[in-house]
């Protein structure tokens, strides 16, 4: 489900900084996972990717009763965004909307387009199916309103102590002064974000 508001997808599409969002997931690295956020108004909007074995400790397929938990628990922490990038009190930010969920590479390749797997024999195919399952990642989105978004001057990530092989977050951010990217760290986990509402 996008919760994204139109103007901010517009805006995200739009900036050259975040058109290499499109990215397949076999691009990812291991510790880095990536963040964009858009202010608009008293709005703010999060998008966040994030390998699984950063969020997990695993990327191949639940196996196991303690692999689905693992999983479960992951998505329900990962649903809890003030939890994750804790904003000042002061700014009264309270979330409109929140998902997660564990998305593998299968779902983001066009099937159709593979149509051809049975002239290449099953092996071909368990192969493909092999390494689809070994590259997964979390995909959340956050929708937050902040009743005074003048005081929302920085970001803290508890992501990083949530999530212990969490080592890197590059940002993409946006809002009516423009685009800019960041990095956070497990080292220097707050952002300082005046100016950008």
């Amino acid at each position: 489900m996008k919760i994204l508001p139109l103007i901010a997808i517009s805006t995200l599409v739009s900036s050259p900084l975040l058109a290499e969002e499109v990215r397949q997931l076999d691009a990812h690295e291991h510790g880095v996972g990536h963040l964009d956020i858009a202010f608009d108004g008293q709005q703010v909007a999060m998008e966040l990717h994030a390998p699984g074995a950063d969020i997990v400790g695993f990327e191949y397929e639940a196996k196991t009763a303690e692999d689905r938990a693992s999983i479960d628990a992951a998505v329900a922490k990962l649903a809890q965004p003030l939890t994750l990038f804790v904003l000042p009190e002061t700014a009264e930010c309270s979330v409109v909307q929140a998902s997660a969920a564990l998305e593998s590479e299968e779902e983001h390749h066009d099937h159709d387009a593979h149509e051809d797997h049975d002239d290449h024999g099953s092996e071909h195919a368990h192969d493909h199916d092999t390494h689809a399952a070994s590259h997964s990642e979390f995909h959340a989105e956050y929708l937050l309103n902040c009743a005074d978004p003048a005081a929302a001057s920085e970001i803290t990530f508890a992501y990083f102590d949530i999530f212990p092989n969490a080592l890197e977050l590059e940002i993409q951010m946006i809002s009516e002064s423009g685009a800019t990217a960041f990095e956070v760290s497990r080292d220097n986990p707050t952002l300082d974000v005046r100016g950008m509402f």
